[in-house]
Order: C-alpha cells, then structure tokens, then sequence
C-alpha cells in the first residue's frame, strides 16, 4: 500500500449542507448589503450639505428646550452659494426625469413602481441563493439557512431609530422604508415554507415521525410561530385590530427567536444583528422620550389641537412623533402625529411650542376628544369669567421621526396637496419655506418664488381647524418675493357661512385632481386664460419668473392613500412630457398607514 487516500470524484461527493449552505448565506447577504451601501452613497451628497448646515444631528436626540432662556437661533447656515441660476442643468433635469418615472403606481396595488423593482429584485436574490446547485427535494436545508439569512435586514428595517435613518436623511426613515421589513419577513416565510415542507414530506416518505425529537418539534414550532407573525401582519388585521396585532407581533417574534435557537445551532450567528438592530432603536427611544406640560383645544366636533409647551427645537418640518395622552385609561397608547409647524427659529407662527393635531375618527382620538370637550365644560363651570379654551394635560413625546426628502427651498415653484388632516403635514413645511424665505432672508439660499397651497376638506367648517395659521402665514407673505397662493377645496355644502378670510385664498366647492393641480402650476397665464395676451404683452422674462422654468418644481402630497397614489401618477406623468423644461419635478408623499 502506498498510502495515498483516494479522492472521491465530484458527480460521487455527497452534497454537505452545513458547508455549502452558508457560503449562499453569505453571498445573500453580500448582495442587500451591496445595494443598501449604494443607496447610502446616493444620499450622502444630502447628508454632507446637512452636516454642513448643521442640521445632520439636530433631531437625534428628541425634542429640546432652551433652558438659558436667550431666545432662539436660527440654524447654522454652512452652505451659502448664490443661487442666481435660472436653470438646471439638463444632465440634473434628465436625471430627476428618469427617477420620476419610477413613482408610477401599479394599479390596485399599494406599491410604486421603485418599489415594485425593489421587492422583485430582493426575492430574485433569494430564490437564485436558494435554488442554485441545491439538491432540495433530498436535503432542503438550503432554504432553512436562507430563511435565517433575512433575520438582519427583518430588523434593520423595522425599527425606528436605525443607522438607516440617519444616512439616508428625514424622508427616508422607517415609515418609507417599512415595506422591505414587510416583504423580507414574507421572503423568510417562503424559505422557512420550502424547508419545513420539504423535510415534512422527507419524513412521511421514510416512516419517520414528524414530533418526538428537539430538533423536529422545534422546528416545527418556529414556523408555527413565523405563520403567526405573517398573518397578523397582513393590512386588514394591521389596520382593524391594530393593538392585537401590535402584542401578537412582539410576543411571537421573541418565541420564535428561543424556538429558532433550540432547532439548530447554526441560528445563532443570526440572532445577533437583530438583537443590535433593536437595542439601538430602544435606546435611542429613551433618550428621545419626553414628558410634557400640554392643553388640548377641541376645535370641532372632530378635531382636537394639542400645543405642547416648552419645545423649542429638535425637529424639522414635516416630521412626526408618537404621543402619550396622560388621561383616564389610555395612558398605555401612543399614536402617531405630525408636527403642524416648523421649529421656532424659523417658524413663522405667533404660538410657541409644538402643535399637533388629533381628528377624531378612532378610539383613541375619540377619546381625547370627549375627555376635552367633558373637561373644559367643567373648567369653564368653575371660572367665573367663562374664560378657558382649552384642558391641560400631561403628554409623552417619542421623536421625531420621518420628514421632508424634499428641500422646498432648492426649488422655484413648490405645489403643497393636502387631504383632510394631511394638512398637519403641509402646513408645517409651508411654516418652514415662509420662514426661511421671508423671516430669515433666505440666508440659506432658497430659490422659492412661488408657493401653491391646495387643501381638500369636507366641509367649510374644517377650515377653522388650522385659519389663524394659514392668515399668519399669508400675512408674512404679503409685500415680499414670495407668491403664496392658498386653494380649498370644499366636497360638501355644510356651514358655509363658516369660511374665514384668509388673504391671498380661494375656497371652491369641487374636488380637483392633482394632476390638474400640478398642470396649473407649470402653465403660462397666457395659455390657462379665456382671453390671452399677446406676445407683446408678456415677454419672455415674464414668462419665466411667472413659472420659474428650468428652477425645478417640488410637489409635496399628504392625505389619504388615493390622494397620494394620484401625486405620484400626476409627477410621473408630467415629467415624461416635461421634466428636462422645468428642471425637474420632485415628489414626496406622506402617507402614515399601517
């Protein structure tokens, strides 16, 4: 005997799942990571001009007072370039052109086209790693370890406060980016799906009991466990049983995690990143935690203004928080709620503070609402002079989170579309641009000439909800460079003698379509009038300080989901016909659904 060990041949080697399988694992992760990494590197021309600003870490740590009592500053204003420029580049307008395209809204679906690219090219990668040169039908483990390659990017974007967040600037945070958490979970469910299924049938065909062993009990508990979580999380239960859905998702989620590690050992380098993912969020959340002094004003019969004071920074326009209402026994629920005015460094409202709104169309605002209206009848009881309008109470802020992706002030023309209580949203980003623009000089560089402010509401009586901040507003206005023009738009003939006089404001009783909206706003006044002037009577000049073209349009849209669904189709399709002539149209949506 010579002594030399013979070597199998390739076609004769016995396949070794738990040396092959995570080499796929890897390459998985590999890949997200890869488009994550260049997603970050898109953004991080945004994120330097705010560091630059010094507004990259302004909201990190929550909302904040001055406690030295020496007034507000202004932010730091790093970037300062002129920007006489009339127009774009064509490379910047081509540029936004293409990425406007991908805002198409596939029809009866809740996703974008961008967003539809995404999922379908994540669960591509996953099938590709889980197929590939895997004998699945013998050994289906591949789909198991494949399933657990997902834990991480599950968590990453899940949680609120991620490094995500941060990167990739408000208008990126978890609220836009929480339909990859979805369809990832969806993407582990398939791999757990074909794995458990596999090894089901594996054992039936040989006689082999399914329960009995740590291993196979185990296992099939986790997937009981994930088909919990899946289902619960779908919208009907998201939307209708939300608190349900809310407990069922934590409990199950941390079961799953004890049962996963019991079934193979091979889940536990998996574990780990998750378990970062969300102690960074949780500690990020006490830090951000807030308890403060607050009134609550019902306005209507469906809106109550809450006023939080001493809040004197800490977040951007158009930025939102979770609320606790420290009142009978709802102090366990925190809601989400946009912030309705800019910072008071360049906020251009008299009240200080921070505003939010509460309509009253679930149980926990009814609530707030009844408990308001029963507690200012009772102050109003105990005052002699009948003088009190509003109740106060104790709140708990978590934020902020989200934001505008959108800088108003980069933009010549800015269309602001607001449905119902989506103005909270609007509102607060014109505060902003008005503040900057004519409280602060434009110090940073804004370009905005032009502002239209459109809101639908249901009946004129709504549009007492938020009147004395849309007349200060317009009263800045008056007199500067700055065209705001205000349209509401009334679908119900109730109250009409409600309507307040707002300057610079039309009210009409009609629902217009975004589109339409949008066309308005880029359209010469020669060419949208019954009678147009000559060209001699509008010059060129004219024409493009009327439509600011080649400065770039920004459309900004908040409401119900059509409604933005609608922005989306209307930017799209404007873009296709004249995108590179405006400098480029950019949209962002603020649609909070869970």
């Amino acid at each position: 005997m010579s002594g030399i060990v013979p070597i199998i041949p390739d076609e004769f080697q016995q396949y070794n799942s738990y040396v092959e399988d995570p080499k796929w694992q890897r390459k998985f992760s590999i890949v997200w990571a890869s488009f994550t990494g260049f997603a970050i590197l898109l953004a991080l021309p945004r994120f330097l001009r705010a560091v630059r600003r010094g507004r990259a870490f302004d909201t990190l740590f929550g909302i904040r007072e001055d406690f030295r009592g020496k007034g507000y500053k202004s932010a730091v204003i790093g970037d300062v370039t002129p920007r006489h420029e009339r127009r774009w580049s064509t490379l910047s307008g081509i540029v936004r052109t293409a990425i406007s395209a991908l805002l198409w809204t596939i029809p009866k679906s809740e996703i974008s086209l961008g967003q539809f690219l995404v999922i379908g090219g994540y669960l591509a990668t996953l099938l590709v790693c889980i197929i590939k040169n895997a004998p699945l039908i013998d050994n289906p483990n591949r789909a198991g370890f494949l399933a657990l390659a997902q834990l991480p990017v599950v968590f990453l974007f899940a949680t609120k406060n991620s490094v995500l967040s941060l990167l990739l600037r408000p208008g990126n945070g978890y609220e836009k980016l929480n339909y990859i958490h979805r369809w990832s979970g969806r993407g582990m469910f398939i791999g757990a799906l074909v794995h458990g299924s596999l090894w089901i049938r594996n054992h039936v065909a040989f006689g082999l009991p399914i329960l009995g062993q740590q291993k196979e009990t185990s296992g099939v508990a986790a997937f009981a466990l994930l088909c919990i979580i899946v289902l619960t999380s779908l919208r009907p239960v998201r939307r209708y049983f939300y608190q349900v859905f809310f407990y069922i998702h934590v409990l199950a989620s941390v079961s799953f995690f004890i049962t996963i590690c019991y079934h193979t050992i091979y889940a536990t380098p998996w574990i780990f990143p998750p378990l970062a993912f969300y102690g960074l969020d949780i500690l990020l959340r006490l830090l951000r935690f807030r308890i403060k002094d607050a009134t609550v004003m019902p306005l209507s019969n469906s809106m109550a203004l809450i006023n939080v004071n001493d809040c004197d920074g800490g977040w951007q326009a158009g930025q939102h928080v979770r609320l606790r209402v420290f009142h009978s026994d709802r102090v366990f629920e925190s809601h989400p709620l946009t912030i309705a005015n800019a910072p008071p460094s360049t906020s251009c409202l008299s009240t200080p503070g921070l505003i939010l709104g509460a309509r009253a169309v679930g149980d926990w605002s009814n609530a707030l609402h009844k408990y308001a209206c029963r507690e200012l009848d009772r102050l109003v009881l105990q005052d002699e002079k009948g003088e009190p309008s509003s109740v106060p109470v104790q709140v708990m802020l978590d934020g902020p989170y989200g934001g505008c992706s959108v800088d108003l002030g980069r933009y010549e023309s800015a269309l602001l579309v607001a449905g119902g209580s989506g103005v909270t949203f609007s509102l607060a980003v014109l505060d902003d641009i008005v503040g900057r623009c004519c409280k602060l000089s434009r110090q940073g560089g804004e370009k905005t000439r032009r502002i239209e402010f459109a809101w639908c509401i249901k009946s004129f009586g709504c549009i007492e909800w938020f009147a004395p901040q849309l007349i200060q507003i317009a009263r800045i206005c008056a007199g500067t460079s700055l065209d705001l023009h205000i349209s509401i738009f009334v679908t119900c003939l109730c109250d009409p003698e409600a309507v307040p006089s707002i300057p610079n404001s039309v009210v009409t009783i009609h629902r217009p379509t975004v589109h339409a909206l949008l066309q308005d706003l880029v359209t010469l006044p020669e060419l949208s009038s019954a009678s147009p002037p000559s060209d001699d009577e509008v010059d060129v000049k004219t024409k493009l300080d009327w439509v600011g073209l080649g400065g770039g349009v920004a459309v900004c849209a908040s409401g119900p989901e059509t409604m933005t669904r609608e922005a989306q189709n209307a930017v799209a399709r404007i873009s296709a016909t004249r995108g590179v002539e405006l400098g480029g149209v950019s949209l962002h949506t603020e649609l909070f659904a869970i």
